[in-house]
């Protein structure tokens, strides 16, 4: 049972929703969490429910806070108004993350969005140098757009479909009858990935037409990168000398 407590329930024209919750490599995430903290959105609802997991989080005031997700507002950003679905969590079952998504769906319906961005990584399984943000949308419409911002849509992929509230939204979308998309950028899995993140930000960005400063992202995509290049130097002096050892 979903129980969504709203703050205030603002007043938006059109707006446009995306939805950034945990996943592979907390890709969408971490990109979601860092535009929303730059446009100052405003938390106006929080989402309990029995399918999320069954603990607490302690704040800095070691004040104790029920798992959650979030709805957020900024208003008026170049003319648009969004609205971020936010999160440390999500359903742990089949049957809670159907139920979250409906809650999120009538929500969004109720408020008139326009349309809807879900957020989310492309597990590759290995550390990926150049990634590419690839898209699955509700409307074969869609995809020239995307595409003029470096979305790649690849036929059959992922192969394995689009797991959790990012491909539940976008399906539910469909069903009635919004315009929307998913947006994955392509990552390793194994750790959290901002420079992946980054570069889905950026396409998001582009096709949203925001100028929103992502130095900070790109500084901790480039740690990133600093710290792939010391495993990779490890990985190849263990492997030179696991071969000396043999000859």
């Amino acid at each position: 049972m979903e129980n969504a407590v709203f703050d205030e329930t603002p007043k938006l024209n059109a707006p446009i929703l995306i939805e950034g919750l945990p996943g592979v490599g907390n890709v969408g995430k971490t990109a979601a969490d860092y535009l929303a903290e730059k446009l100052n959105a405003k938390k106006f609802a929080t989402l309990y429910s029995r399918h999320f997991p069954p603990q607490v989080t302690i704040d800095r005031d070691c004040v104790a806070h029920l798992a959650s997700n979030s709805l957020h507002y900024a208003k008026n950003v170049n003319g648009l108004d969004l609205i971020f679905i936010l999160g440390d969590c999500q359903g742990l079952t089949p049957e809670g993350q159907f139920e979250l998504a409906e809650e999120f769906m009538r929500i969004a319906v109720s408020m008139k969005v326009s349309k809807i961005f879900t957020l989310g990584g492309y597990g590759t399984g290995s550390v990926v140098q150049d990634p590419r943000v690839l898209g699955a949308v509700s409307s074969a419409s869609m995809k020239p757009e995307l595409e003029k911002h470096g979305v790649t849509f690849a036929p059959g992929e992922p192969s394995t479909g689009i797991m959790g509230a990012s491909g539940l939204i976008l399906g539910m979308a469909k069903l009635n009858g919004m315009d929307a998309a998913c947006l994955m950028g392509e990552t390793s899995g194994y750790f959290v990935d901002p420079k992946s993140s980054s570069v889905l930000l950026k396409a998001l960005l582009g096709i949203l037409d925001l100028d929103v400063d992502t130095k900070e992202l790109d500084e901790r995509s480039q740690q990133m990168d600093e710290f792939n290049s010391k495993i990779k130097e490890i990985a190849e002096g263990q492997n030179k000398d696991q071969l000396g050892y043999i000859g």
